[in-house]
């Protein structure tokens, strides 16, 4: 239990990354040799996310190969591969324990709804000093960006909508209350990556729960509860919006595309060029060169991968998230304790991987736990599959038992016990 607590209080303290290092590495170093001295076990139904992601980061050290000036970037590569390791750790306790995941996802929606309440009271000036929590006009919690700040919070955000679908009326208000808190951190933080991570998530979700649930009377109470928070969603965006504040910065925001997007090497036109750079450039350029060189990131985890990690670093990160699709949606609609989190975990992740292609998620912490909550999904899938094959292959069937009966009492008959060929 104590070992638990320990994960779930590392879980909730991934809210707070105002600085570098935060306290949720630190905690987690600490809580990693730890568990490691005392019993860590990394099963082989876990190799995959493992083996991909250390040649990944072996990728990002051949790429500091090619550099002139290393800098700061073994340090870059170094929390790469932590943050690599964090995605096995959480793999590796849900595999062990399939309890850990309610504490897991409890400790990130707490952690989630006070962050949000930081950003949504900074963003007003409710708090004093909360222009701490707020950058470039728009919430970000206790977060370095609001880019980062407005993704961290869908996964809790669906979480809720989940129980809100499935779980009691007693527990609705409260559901309906961190809903709120949460959707409107979200539209705060003016990232249009979470606006449309939250917008597909929360349809994937839907379209997922129709197709699993058979009967009519729960798909019929999906629907209605689902057009009831669209509509209260819409409302909520309203009000926010009878603010001066926000509504100008929404009018803006709510460009498809801005001026540093379609603008001479923009955003888009600096993705060209650094996919013809990496044709030339196999191993990559160096971790962290791309922005140096063209004043901006990447904003694209492909070509992130291609610059910082080579075309090893590219080829073993597409491996990673087919792999991880592919063995993740084979197990979405399978009923078993751990489907509820599968679902929400994959969903999140699987629209993080679209965005992706408009935003770094390369150090996103959250990016790495919902990692290993679907690796540990999957792991605790194939761990059932085993013990029912093993369970099946030990059952003889009544004719064959029958069957060996017969033949070993012809052979007590006979004087022959010799064990039988097969």
């Amino acid at each position: 239990m104590l070992a638990s607590l320990c994960v779930a209080f590392g879980v909730f303290l991934s809210g707070f990354v105002i600085n570098e290092p935060a306290p949720y590495e630190l905690f987690l170093v600490v809580l990693i040799g730890i568990w490691a001295l005392f019993g860590l076990k990394l099963s082989r139904h876990i190799a995959p996310l493992i083996a991909l992601y250390v040649i990944f980061n072996i990728g990002g050290m051949f790429s500091i190969l090619t550099m002139d000036a290393v800098k700061q970037t073994p340090m870059y590569i170094a929390v790469s591969l932590f943050l690599a390791f964090t995605a096995m750790f959480f793999a590796a306790i849900i595999e062990a324990d399939q309890r850990r995941l309610l504490l897991i996802f409890r400790a990130y929606v707490a952690a989630a709804i006070m962050t949000a309440l930081l950003g949504i009271l900074g963003y007003f000036g409710a708090i004093p000093g909360g222009e701490v929590f707020t950058r470039y006009d728009r919430a970000m919690g206790a977060f370095q960006d609001p880019n980062v700040f407005g993704p961290y919070l869908v996964l809790p955000t669906l979480y809720l909508m989940y129980g809100l679908l499935t779980g009691t009326l007693k527990a609705a208000p409260f559901r309906v209350l961190g809903l709120m808190i949460l959707v409107l951190g979200v539209f705060l933080s003016f990232s249009r990556a979470a606006w449309g991570l939250l917008a597909i998530s929360m349809a994937l979700l839907v379209a997922i729960m129709l197709i699993k649930e058979r009967t009519g009377a729960f798909r019929l109470k999906i629907l209605i509860m689902s057009m009831l928070g669209f509509v209260l969603l819409v409302a909520a965006i309203i009000v926010a919006l009878q603010f001066d504040q926000v509504s100008e910065l929404f009018s803006d925001r709510a460009k498809l595309v801005q001026a540093y997007d379609g603008a001479r090497h923009g955003r888009f036109e600096r993705h060209a060029i650094g996919f013809l750079m990496a044709m030339e450039h196999p191993l990559g350029i160096g971790p962290l060169e791309f922005g140096l060189m063209w004043g901006e990131d990447t904003h694209n985890i492909w070509l992130k991968a291609l610059m910082d990690y080579g075309w090893l670093g590219f080829v073993s990160y597409v491996a990673l998230m087919i792999w991880t699709f592919t063995l993740g949606f084979r197990y979405l609609l399978r009923e078993r304790p751990w489907q509820p989190y599968l679902m929400l975990a994959l969903i999140v992740l699987f629209g993080h991987t679209i965005i992706g292609n408009v935003i770094d998620t390369d150090h996103w912490r959250h990016f790495y736990l919902l990692m290993g909550v679907v690796w540990g999904c999957i792991a605790l899938e194939m761990r059932w599959q085993t013990a029912r094959h093993t369970q099946a292959s030990s059952f003889v069937p009544a004719s064959q038992w029958r069957q060996g009966r017969a033949i070993g009492s012809a052979r007590v008959m006979t004087g022959n016990l010799s064990a039988p060929t097969r």
